[in-house]
């Protein structure tokens, strides 16, 4: 019975000591990538993040897990220069002796080859799928992607040209952004498909509610006397609904915000673009 319990305590001790050097991990790459230039730390953490950290810690094969990465980079919005020297960041931190404090200097040469392939490879294959299969819902929250929107945008320019109004007067876009810095794993996607409800349940009329990121969702509506009454609506729910898990409980209200819309289509692709790595 001594035996068993010994050995009980050891198991637990083990996967405790490993849980603990996963945060270490994650913990210093991001420290480290944000120091190399990350632009937006609000959306450094996916849960390809932790798949990848979970693999260096075990001391397995980091292939796959860094192809899984470099996929979700490019279908967030990170460029291939952004995600190289986030990996540059990584290989610094596994590189480096943790027990002396400081910032992680971080070289983008000095990378390995197969850890760059993997994860360059996987970044321009998702872009490419991106362009051959331009869905117009994204498959997790069920709402319109960053392609569908910009084409409804599109819409609603050329009808504004014709009707010589301009499109801040007669649409508006509410941003929905999460801080979602402190939440890992599948609880930062379970946060956005709780969000994405909300929306859908207050915007029934007909609006484009869209995903721009991974903690980013906008409503594209029309500016009618109820919109102010739903948006905030749409706020309190949220923050009520998130507060039910402790997972996916930051501590911190939904930021809501409206957007004006540009006067041309170009600008509007421009915001877009600079809300989804908010």
């Amino acid at each position: 019975m001594t035996v068993r319990e010994a050995g009980s305590r050891s198991h637990r001790g083990d996967a405790d000591g490993t849980a603990r050097a996963l945060r270490r991990l994650r913990a210093r790459w991001r420290t480290a990538s944000i120091a190399a230039g990350w632009r937006f730390p609000s959306d450094w953490g996916l849960p390809e993040v932790d798949a990848v950290c979970s693999s260096a810690v075990l001391r397995c094969d980091l292939s796959d897990s860094l192809a899984g990465l470099g996929r979700a980079r490019a279908a967030s919005g990170a460029g291939l220069e952004e995600t190289l020297t986030d990996l540059a960041a990584l290989h610094a931190v596994l590189t480096h002796d943790q027990e002396h404090g400081g910032l992680i200097a971080t070289d983008p040469d000095a990378a390995p080859t197969p850890m760059v392939r993997a994860a360059a490879l996987a970044w321009a294959d998702e872009s490419c799928g991106e362009l051959r299969n331009a869905e117009t819902v994204e498959s997790l929250t069920s709402l319109s992607t960053h392609a569908y929107l910009r084409t409804r945008l599109g819409e609603v320019y050329r009808r504004s040209r014709r009707a010589q109004v301009p499109v801040a007067r007669t649409h508006a876009l509410l941003v929905v952004t999460l801080d979602l810095s402190a939440v890992t794993g599948w609880a930062r996607l379970m946060a956005m498909v709780l969000v994405a409800d909300v929306l859908r349940e207050v915007f029934d009329g007909g609006e484009s509610v869209a995903l721009l990121g991974p903690s980013v969702a906008v409503v594209l509506a029309e500016r009618d006397p109820a919109f102010g009454e739903r948006a905030l609506n749409a706020g309190w729910l949220i923050t009520e609904r998130l507060a039910v898990d402790p997972q996916m409980a930051t501590g911190r209200r939904p930021w809501l915000r409206v957007e004006q819309l540009p006067d041309t289509e170009d600008g509007a692709r421009t915001l877009l673009h600079g809300l989804s790595r908010a």
